[in-house]
């Protein structure tokens, strides 16, 4: 009789009067009768004898209406998800377990992807606020610290995928800011310490590493650019540069050989060698550059010399 009826408002206002568990009965079996009153897919075992008034109260099970999946299973306190519970998605798989206040997430919780955990913390009204940690695929963390509406805000810490830490500081809503942090290459070494500003390496000191971890450069660094007293060094460690550096490009230092003896002495101007003079692997100086053109003083020192030999011969 009833599938004859077919208006959902006439069905709605003859079963406006009847109780809620004579309602869920009687669709239990009926998907027609279950759309058209717009009853939620539940599970009536557990759930039919724990309401009150028409709500859910304690523990209960959701299901989707369209498929009959899992869909949520936990806690209720007046028709709301209150205490720890589970959602899955609409292929059945996990992806949240926690606790929730007032049917939102609220206190600590695990979010899954693919059933593969990928963050863990706290939670206030369904946001990721307070501490927290992310992860990869592969199981390594990828971020930790303090979140705020979902993104990291306060001191924190980012990883790679192996696991080494590539940054540690201060972030605004997911962004390193203007204040003090650490930078980390893959081979965790210190790549930057100092302050940061919208992402950039706003100011402090950078150091350079080549593919055998070895120290090649160390010096200030200012809006991501060398800036100020710096130092190179070869593949072994020797030091081959001191000096001063302007937007990446050397300004005046002194450059040395592999035995530490004296190489360059001067300015440079675009990365080449200006006003300045050089010397041999035995320390004898050999040019003088003034504004870019080499001068050489050991040509000078032979017209010199043959100049005074025919003076002592005379």
């Amino acid at each position: 009789m009833l599938p004859l009826i077919k208006s959902n408002f006439i069905l709605n206002k003859i079963f406006s009067c009847v109780d809620i568990k004579i309602k869920l009965n009687l669709a239990r079996f009926n998907k027609t009768l279950q759309k058209r009153l717009n009853v939620d897919m539940i599970d009536f075992r557990r759930l039919i004898k724990r309401y009150i008034k028409g709500e859910r109260n304690g523990f209960a099970k959701e299901y989707n209406s369209y498929n009959d999946e899992l869909i949520f299973e936990g806690g209720y306190l007046n028709g709301k998800r209150n205490g720890k519970g589970k959602e899955y998605n609409s292929a059945g798989e996990l992806i949240f377990e926690g606790e929730y206040l007032n049917g939102e997430k609220t206190g600590f919780g695990k979010e899954y992807s693919n059933n593969i955990l990928i963050f863990e913390g706290e939670f206030l009204k369904g946001k990721k606020t307070g501490k927290g940690k992310e992860y990869y695929y592969n199981g390594t963390i990828k971020s930790e610290g303090k979140y705020w509406c979902g993104l990291l805000n306060g001191e924190g810490k980012e990883y790679d995928k192996s696991g080494n830490m590539i940054f540690e500081g201060i972030f605004s809503f997911g962004s390193r800011i203007k204040g003090n942090g650490k930078e980390y290459d893959f081979n965790d070494k210190l790549i930057f310490e100092g302050k940061y500003y919208n992402e950039l390496k706003w100011l402090g000191i950078k150091k350079e590493y080549n593919n055998k971890g070895n120290l090649i450069f160390e010096g200030e660094c200012k809006n991501n650019r060398k800036n100020g007293k710096a130092k190179n060094y070869d593949s072994y460690g020797n030091l081959i540069f001191e000096g001063e550096y302007s937007n990446d490009q050397k300004i005046k230092g002194k450059e040395f050989f592999e035995n530490g003896n004296l190489k360059y002495e001067g300015e440079y101007v675009c990365g080449k060698k200006w006003n300045g003079k050089e010397y041999d692997k035995e320390g004898n100086l050999i040019h003088e550059i003034i504004d870019g053109l080499e001068k050489s003083l050991a040509l000078n020192n032979c017209d010199n010399s043959e100049k005074n030999e025919k003076e002592d011969i005379n």
